[in-house]
This record gives C-alpha cells, sequence and structure tokens, in this order.
C-alpha cells in the first residue's frame, strides 16, 4: 500500500452483519445500520498521485455476503474528471491470505468520472483492501483501499453487548425463512417436480446395482449425511458427504464448489462410479419404462422423453463418465441425440433439486432464544442460555481470541466461500487440492448456470459472471466453509471425515498444524484453554435442533 494512501485511510466501516446465505443476494436478510458516523464512500490517492479515487456501494452501506453495485469516481491530480479509464478490482484480506471471493466487473460510465462497478462482494468481517488499477491518459497506476468490516451498533440485550446482539441476531433463522429463488431452474418451487424428487430422491433402481439412491449418503435420520469418514456407495468415495438440509442457500455445491446449483450437483452422483455408478442414458431407461415416473415427468415439464433416441441407443448404460464402455457408447451418439439425452438428464437433477429445497434446517436452541429476546421475553427455562453457553458465544464472537465469525456467519453458519485451513493432500494416493481444480470444473461443466440446459437469463447467472477465475496458489488446499448448523448430528467432520468429535476439531483449530508440515494455511494459534474450549462446544451445539 502506498504512503499516499495510508495517509488518507479510510475509517473503520461499521456495517450490518446479515444473515450469510449461499445463494445470491436476493435472499440476503438486511439489517439497516445504526451507526450514522459510518462513511458511506472511501477515497485514496493512486501510487504515483496522478489520479484520486472515491468508492461507494450504491445501497449506501456494505452488507457481509451480497453481491452490490458499487459507483467509482476517478479524478485526475488537478480534480477533473478521467475519461475514457479501463479500471480493474481486485484486492482481498491480507491477513488472511486470499482475494475477494468475486471478480468484480466496471459495466458502465454515468459522467462525471463515475464508472459502475458491479459483481462486490466481502465474505466476511475484518480489514479488506479494494484495489483499482488504472489505465487512462495520465499513466497507469493503482489505488487501494483499506475497508475494515464491522458489526454495527445496536440495542442492548441484558447481559449482551451491542456488537454481540447483533451478531447473534444475525445468526437466528429468519422467522419467514423461505428457499431462495433458482432462476436456473424452472421447476425448483413447484409442488409436482417436489413430489417427484423425493421419490427419485429414495428410489434405489436408479443405481448401477439396484441398491443404492441419493438417500444411502444422505439419511434422513442422521439429518441428511451418512456417518461415514469418506461416504460409501458401490465403492468408497474420496470425501465427507455433507448435509443437504439448506443447501438451497448454497452458492457453490461439493466441497471443492465444481457445480454452481443444487440440481446440476444432484445429477453427479448417477454417473459417478463410487456412487451410483449409472449413466444418463441408463437413468433414462428406467424411469422411460416406469409408467408412474415416466407420466410424472411429461405432466411436470411438458415434454415426452426422448425414447425414440435411447431405443437407437445398442448399449443400455451410455454416458461421457463411468466405465470405458459407457464412455464409448456415448461417443457414437450424434450431437443433436446427445443433446437430447442431456435436457432430459438435467431435468432429472431439476426435480430432485425441488425435493431437496425443501430441506429447510429446523429451529435450534440459539434461535429461540434470539426470538425471545427480540420480542422483549425470556426465553423458556429450555432454551435458556447458561454461563458455559454464553461464554462460549462470546467466544466465537470475538475476533482477538478465535477466527469462527470470519468464516461461519450469518444464519447458515458459513460465508458460502473456500478457505484453506491446512487440510489439503498433495501427496499419496488420494490427492485432493480442493478449489483449485473445483473452480475449473464449474466453469467447463455444461449443466452450469450459463449453458445450454439451465433456464435462466444470461443476466441471471450472477455467481460465474463474478466469480474471480484466478486459480491462484491460496485456492490449492483451500474447501467449501461448511454450516454449523446440525453439528451434533453430522459427524464425522471435515471434507474427509478426519476428526469424528467436535473436541477434536476444536482442538486442531486451537493448535493447527506446523505450516511446514502442510504448507501455507490460513489459520493462527488461538490459545484456548481446555475450559474455553468446552465453552466454545457448548456455544456450538446450541445450533443443532434437540
Amino acid at each position: 500500500m502506498s504512503n499516499a494512501v495510508a495517509r488518507l485511510c479510510a475509517p473503520a466501516l461499521a456495517v450490518v452483519l446479515l444473515a450469510l446465505v449461499a445463494c445470491g443476494p436476493a435472499t440476503a436478510q438486511r439489517i439497516e445500520s445504526a451507526t450514522p458516523e459510518a462513511p458511506s464512500a472511501w477515497s485514496g490517492e493512486s501510487d504515483n498521485r496522478l489520479y484520486s479515487l472515491t468508492a461507494r456501494p450504491e445501497s449506501g452501506g456494505i452488507r457481509i455476503g451480497e453481491l452490490q453495485n458499487w459507483v467509482v469516481t476517478l479524478t485526475d491530480s488537478a480534480g477533473a474528471p478521467v475519461y475514457p479509464a479501463k479500471i480493474s478490482v481486485g484486492g482481498g484480506m491480507k491477513g488472511h491470505g486470499h482475494g475477494l471471493p468475486t471478480q468484480p466487473v466496471v459495466t458502465a460510465y454515468g459522467g462525471g468520472g463515475d464508472y459502475r462497478v458491479e459483481g462486490v462482494r466481502f465474505s466476511m468481517e475484518g480489514a479488506w483492501t479494494l484495489s483499482f488499477f488504472i489505465e487512462a491518459g495520465h499513466g497507469n497506476d493503482r489505488v487501494d483501499l483499506p475497508i475494515t468490516v464491522q458489526p454495527p451498533k445496536a440495542a442492548k440485550w441484558d447481559g449482551w453487548n451491542e456488537r454481540e446482539r447483533a451478531l447473534l441476531a444475525s445468526m437466528a433463522l429468519p422467522a419467514d425463512l423461505q428457499a431462495p429463488p433458482s432462476p436456473s431452474n424452472r421447476v425448483a418451487d413447484s409442488q409436482q417436480a417436489v413430489e417427484l424428487g423425493k421419490q427419485l430422491f429414495f428410489d434405489p433402481q436408479f443405481s448401477g446395482d439396484g441398491q443404492h439412491s441419493c438417500a444411502s449418503c444422505h439419511e434422513p435420520e442422521r439429518y441428511f449425511t451418512d456417518g461415514n469418514a469418506r461416504s460409501q456407495g458401490m465403492g468408497v468415495t474420496l470425501r465427507n458427504a455433507p448435509t443437504i438440509i439448506g443447501s438451497a442457500f448454497n452458492r457453490w455445491f461439493y466441497w471443492d464448489g465444481r457445480r454452481d446449483s443444487l440440481w446440476s450437483q444432484a445429477l453427479i452422483p448417477f454417473e459417478a462410479a463410487d456412487e451410483m455408478g449409472s449413466s444418463r442414458v441408463g437413468v433414462l431407461r428406467k424411469l422411460a419404462t416406469n409408467d408412474n415416473y415416466r407420466k410424472a415427468y411429461e405432466a411436470l415439464f411438458e415434454q415426452a422423453l426422448p425414447t425414440d433416441v435411447l431405443a437407437g441407443i445398442d448399449a443400455y448404460d451410455a454416458g461421457p463418465l463411468g466405465s470405458p464402455a459407457m464412455r464409448e457408447a456415448w461417443r457414437v451418439i450424434s450431437t443433436s441425440e446427445q443433446k437430447a439425452i442431456n435436457r432430459a438428464y438435467s431435468n432429472i437433477g431439476k426435480a430432485l433439486a425441488a425435493y431437496e429445497r425443501t430441506l429447510l434446517p429446523p429451529a435450534a436452541k440459539l434461535d429461540r432464544y434470539v426470538r425471545a429476546l427480540e420480542q422483549g421475553k425470556t426465553p423458556a427455562a429450555e432454551d435458556q442460555f447458561d454461563a458455559d453457553e454464553m461464554a462460549g458465544a462470546r467466544l466465537f464472537m470475538s475476533p482477538e481470541k478465535t477466527q469462527c465469525l470470519q468464516c461461519h456467519n450469518g444464519f447458515m453458519a458459513s460465508n458460502g466461500e473456500f478457505h484453506n485451513i491446512g487440510t489439503g493432500n498433495f501427496t499419496g494416493q488420494r490427492l485432493d487440492f480442493g478449489r483449485m481444480f473445483g473452480l475449473r470444473a464449474v466453469l467447463m461443466d455444461e449443466f452450469n448456470c450459463k449453458g445450454p440446459y439451465s433456464d435462466a437469463e444470461e443476466n441471471e447467472c450472477t455467481e460465474i459472471r463474478f466469480l474471480n477465475r484466478d486459480a491462484h496458489i491460496p485456492l490449492q488446499g483451500s474447501f467449501k466453509t461448511p454450516s454449523l448448523r446440525g453439528l451434533a448430528q453430522t459427524a464425522p467432520y471435515f471434507h474427509d471425515g478426519r476428526f469424528d468429535t467436535l473436541a477434536e476439531v476444536l482442538q486442531f483449530y486451537n493448535e493447527p498444524p506446523a505450516i511446514e508440515e502442510v504448507g501455507a494455511h490460513e489459520l493462527r494459534t488461538l490459545d484456548l484453554s481446555p475450559k474455553e474450549l468446552l465453552q466454545l462446544e457448548r456455544f456450538l451445539l446450541t445450533l443443532s435442533p434437540r
């Protein structure tokens, strides 16, 4: 950062910590800031003093986790508007070693030196930098704006200060919780789709051996997980199966984010050899030969299954994934027939997603406790926080004592982004580089939001549009931040299920692995006492339903 910018460092921004959801901005819970002294714009001078730049969010303040549009005003050293200029935007959190979760884009010039920037997102509170790289008539230069994202002041509850009250409120489930829109899935909210998707979810006939269904790895009685360190279908998978409760609020799917919608994610297990071991042609054949499924499909999508195409394929199973025989059978199918199969196959995923969207997180102790306080009531005895739970909550929210809240925020207790905590596997038989390859996979996926089988308009695919595509080294070994809801029901923990208990997880964060052993990561030693670790665990369990 230049000395000039350091002198002009904007004051700390007090913003609202909203309930962060892992979907788009339309569903983000908004709580307006109550801090009139908070700045609405940040200004800085470029490194070589060629330009001055002011940036401000169009909505008047930053909302964590939400895609927002900003206005940037660029002037020269004499104060005159600068146009034309090529401006690119970057930045990140230097203290955590990662960049912005999105790649903002300058989309318009409004006159007077004003440029519109779309796709800015801050995924956690803390010290951020927005960097603006400028190419214009006076020369190339750079402006760094330091922006500290903090929660606002708020009214007090007994026993909690202003900051704690705002953060606890942001972590509670909204009273009117419902799944957010899914533009790429036109049947996302159809009851017919929900009913068809539920039947498909629990039906093992669509697997290669007729013994495995979606529910094999996502068991309702286990909070839709399977209790295994690494999930077991027709084989043993590389990773742990996360819960799908609340998955409607995700932006990215799988631990590496290789898919960008619930419906596109639902298609992978059918063709994964270690999961259901089938093929897209095999799945459609079984659907077409079952009268109940065929009629339900055709009524829902108002189109017939491509039975004529299926009849002309010699092999029972065919698809671009799976065994060599399946792939060869797929290769000889014409492009037009492949597209017809893919269209019907994508519809299967959309019906499954409609059902999965109904699996909303149930209220837990934290939610009932916060609601009672918000209503000016005394929480019921079973919902009252005891001394250890209160102490654990304060530890969770303390930027000095822990880093919990930076990644686990909002009502799903996840910022939906990818972080390196030193758990990647870069040697041996079970290599896992995390987001590094997941980023490439989602861009290449024919079923992503911008693909031919999506129902979304081009401008509705905001996550792909503003995706930061820089597969830089910090992404190596980064995995998606899981929700903390349902922790009591979802052991074992981490992407590879390496820990059986919450106590082990917390000890890992308390004493993270040495960088010399696992490579660079974002964690720091916490030095929490055994009592503090127990208190933190007690609070985390208030996010699980009884």
